[in-house]
């Protein structure tokens, strides 16, 4: 059995791991920070570094295994066909060389796409969205991205930006987002964004048991926080999460009415809010989709978290392999991958 390495750049956190072909195993699997304050250059240092470190445990606890190649999910956009990004705004890179840099320093035949697209595959295929052929992936943390799925393959669009969902707009005068653009999804739904919103509101003078959660330095506020908040009863934790279930519905909705997928499956931390987000979210997408498409669509959790982006990239390398070699990977579905 091959494995192949998966990586997910985050712009918090690294995840690299070594996922078999069939995706019956996972070995080597680590994370640390992104920092990406200290430049492309140190990541992906740090990357091949931590590939490597993956390989060696694999190989430790399969000793028989043999490397097919490496897959990487990073925030976009990108060029794939190139295996450069063009431009990272949590991150800061501006057409970054990646494919080229990773595959230099591990040797190793690599293949680029979205994080967000590869977490999303990853879901179909040994997650909460297997069996479906109409899949919409959400993607909540330092962003927001978003992945189409139809027929178990990726669709990327005509040039490689299908499903930058968290830059749709909810607010045509609204927040600033880090795009440039004024009222997306992701200024306001966004781990970071989160967190801002109820720091505005304590300092506008709301009160709130959120301050003690950080020792009283506002600053360290995180969605994190927030969620722990208002699973204590924090009167305005508990609007924060309110009121985002309610943004991520209405953007929800668009998709259910744009897309009519079988399932939405919601990645990251934003799903450690639990039912306080799941349930009136669900109420928000009824309310505002065409009723047909949203009673044929499931809206669920992901299934695998810290490891869906690993397992989708790997598939993904998998799939454009096998399209190489004339064949349709993946196709029909089945959450079947293969063999490299």
């Amino acid at each position: 059995m091959q494995y192949v390495v998966g990586i997910d750049i985050g712009g918090t956190n690294l995840v690299v791991g070594c996922v078999a072909d069939d995706g019956s195993a996972l070995h080597g699997l680590l994370r640390e920070p992104t920092r990406p304050e200290e430049g492309p250059d140190a990541v992906v240092h740090r990357l091949i570094g931590m590939a490597q470190r993956a390989m060696e445990q694999t190989a430790h606890a399969v000793p028989t295994v043999a490397f097919a190649g490496l897959g990487v999910g990073s925030p976009g956009p990108l060029n794939t066909k190139t295996g450069t990004v063009l431009l990272t705004p949590n991150l800061g890179w501006i057409d970054m060389p990646l494919r080229a840099r990773l595959q230099q320093g591990l040797g190793l035949q690599t293949e680029l796409d979205n994080d967000a697209n590869c977490a999303t595959l990853g879901e179909w295929w040994q997650g909460a969205a297997q069996g479906s052929s109409h899949v919409l992936g959400l993607t909540i943390g330092t962003g927001i991205g978003g992945g189409i799925i139809l027929n178990g393959e990726i669709y990327h669009g005509a040039v490689d930006t299908a499903g930058e969902f968290g830059h749709t707009t909810i607010d045509a005068d609204g927040r600033r987002c880090k795009c440039g653009n004024y009222g997306c999804l992701e200024a306001y739904a966004s781990g970071p964004a989160i967190a801002l919103r109820a720091i505005e509101a304590i300092e506008a003078g709301e009160e709130s048991t959120l301050p003690e959660y950080v020792g009283n330095h506002l600053r360290r506020v995180s969605a994190e926080t927030v969620y722990e908040a208002a699973k204590d009863g924090d009167e305005l934790a508990l609007e924060v999460v309110k009121e985002t279930s309610r943004l991520i519905g209405a953007g929800i909705a668009n998709l259910v009415n744009s897309f009519n997928p079988e399932v939405v499956v919601v990645c990251g931390g934003v799903t450690l809010a639990g039912d306080r987000l799941f349930i009136p979210l669900r109420r928000e997408v009824n309310r505002r989709a065409f009723k047909p498409a949203a009673s044929a669509c499931r809206i669920v959790a992901g299934e695998l978290p810290g490891t869906a982006g690993v397992y989708g990239a790997a598939l993904m390398y998998l799939q454009r392999r096998q399209h190489e070699w004339g064949g349709a990977a993946g196709a029909g579905g089945s959450g079947s991958a293969p063999h490299a």
